[in-house]
């Protein structure tokens, strides 16, 4: 290619940082550039090439080329866009299920993991239905419609024409762009050293190592040029950071301790370890097992691992769009969350307290009784976690399973809001939404939310079922009795 543009001269391919034109992104591991880099230079999955524009160029797979903007490795995040400027017309070929990257879910207001792609002769509501624009032709219009929406109006002018299996953005068809981001593989450990990556056996993934950045093939004269500038900045480095090495650690354990308030991405070998080999199990429900575990910065978490064999990752995506993005102190926080294939987890803040259902419920001596005081302050508190959720937020969450087993309590006995795997997001303009199917518990659903026949389901289905639970924590009983 006559645009790629080599940042050094004199350096053996390896070396070599490669751009496709000036203003392109740089071109370093993980990513290589497929024909000017050997393989160990790169991480499998992400070969890049230069087009006939000299634009950087990613093959995803089902072979949809996106164009690379951007690429923040410190943040691990690219910025594509597709060349032809209309990506909704890919999407029943992007599958990014097995490739190493992913939607960046925090990039994005909502999601949509069961959608297809309709064309209609006449026009039809673009409340429910996203228009695409670059596929209009003189006949027809095309949307990509959500498939909760199907039934809510009559599509008789209709005609689907592809399934979409990708969880995708809702607003995708308006965007120029979006951001995928990677997990595997990370590199700050060698950067962290002032050196850099490479893969050591191609035929292993794991095999990656350190190596020095300064190239072996170099000119004499520059190469002892540079070996003097590294010394020179070498001892200032030591002479500056010295005294105040005692002060960058703190620093570096702050900024560890604090990543947890932006959810991050982990791998199940990650799960494994964060919670010692799944030793200490806290709970099970009908979706997955609760383990304790603990950080690399000593703070506790407790994760589900969440049973493949119920739903269809709706209650993974639910957790994530709804809770990943919120920050309140009545909402219990995702610290992160791991999509490693088939297996899913959901990394929590640990609670102490347990369940607000083992506080009003546990009989005999094992029973934590709380005054009329506490009591207060805890419904007070849940309630203003359902206000936040209805009104705080910029679309309106709805939880649809609130209940004493889905509060839990800290060490001072502050409510938490958790377990969002039933929740849906809507506009705060809608007046009603629409369900295909019930979703709660028995003993707190709201009769619209059962029947249509009682009225249109709304906000107002969460307020009933915290109505049952205050009832519950009044009477110290079950509103229901399943024997």
């Amino acid at each position: 290619m006559g645009g790629i543009s080599k940042l050094r001269a004199g350096l053996s391919p390896s070396s070599q940082r490669i751009r496709c034109s000036k203003h392109s992104p740089i071109i370093r591991f993980p990513f290589r550039h497929q024909t000017q880099q050997p393989q160990h230079c790169g991480y499998p999955g992400f070969d890049l090439n230069c087009d006939h524009k000299n634009n950087t160029v990613l093959v995803l797979p089902f072979s949809v080329n996106v164009v690379v903007k951007e690429i923040n490795y410190a943040s691990q995040t690219i910025l594509v866009y597709d060349p032809e400027n209309c990506l909704p017309q890919k999407l029943p070929h992007l599958n990014l299920s097995t490739s190493s990257f992913h939607f960046l879910l925090d990039d994005f207001d909502n999601y949509k993991s069961d959608s297809a792609i309709f064309k209609c002769s006449d026009d039809a509501d673009t409340s429910l239905y996203r228009f695409i624009p670059c596929l209009i032709d003189p006949i027809n219009k095309y949307y990509i419609v959500d498939n909760d929406n199907i039934y809510l109006y009559t599509l008789a002018s209709c005609t689907k024409i592809h399934d979409i299996s990708a969880v995708i953005p809702w607003s995708i068809s308006d965007k120029k762009g979006f951001r995928l981001e990677w997990s595997e593989p990370t590199c700050g450990h060698c950067e962290a050293q002032g050196k850099r990556c490479s893969l050591f056996n191609s035929t292993r993934l794991d095999s990656i190592h350190c190596i020095d950045k300064q190239p072996t093939t170099i000119h004499h004269g520059f190469g002892c040029f540079l070996a003097v500038i590294i010394l020179v900045a070498l001892v200032y480095q030591y002479i500056r950071f010295r005294t105040g090495r005692e002060n960058q650690i703190k620093i570096e354990k702050f900024l560890q301790d604090y990543r947890a308030l932006k959810p991050s991405r982990f791998s199940y070998s990650d799960i494994t370890r964060i919670t010692h080999q799944f030793r200490n199990k806290l709970g099970e429900g009908c979706y997955g097992v609760v383990y304790k575990g603990k950080l690399n910065n000593e703070i506790d978490v407790a994760v589900k691992v969440l049973n493949n064999s119920k739903g269809n990752g709706e209650e993974f995506v639910n957790e994530v769009s709804t809770i990943g993005r919120i920050h309140h102190v009545n909402i219990v926080r995702l610290v992160g969350f791991c999509a490693d294939g088939f297996r899913r987890a959901l990394v929590y803040e640990f609670l102490p307290n347990d369940s607000l259902e083992k506080i009003i419920f546990q009989a005999g001596s094992m029973k934590i009784s709380l005054d009329w005081e506490k009591l207060k302050d805890i419904a007070q508190g849940i309630a203003r976690g359902i206000e936040y959720l209805h009104e705080g937020c910029d679309q309106q969450i709805l939880h649809f399973d609130i209940k004493p087993q889905n509060v839990l309590l800290d060490h001072n006995f502050n409510p938490k809001i958790c377990d969002f795997g039933l929740a849906k997001l809507c506009s705060k303009e809608q007046s009603a939404v629409t369900m295909t199917a019930a979703r709660g518990t028995m003993g707190y659903i709201a009769p619209e939310v059962l029947s249509r026949t009682f009225g249109r389901v709304s906000y107002k289905s969460d307020v009933y079922s915290f109505g049952m639970l205050l009832l519950e924590m009044v009477g110290g009983r079950k509103n229901e009795d399943r024997n």
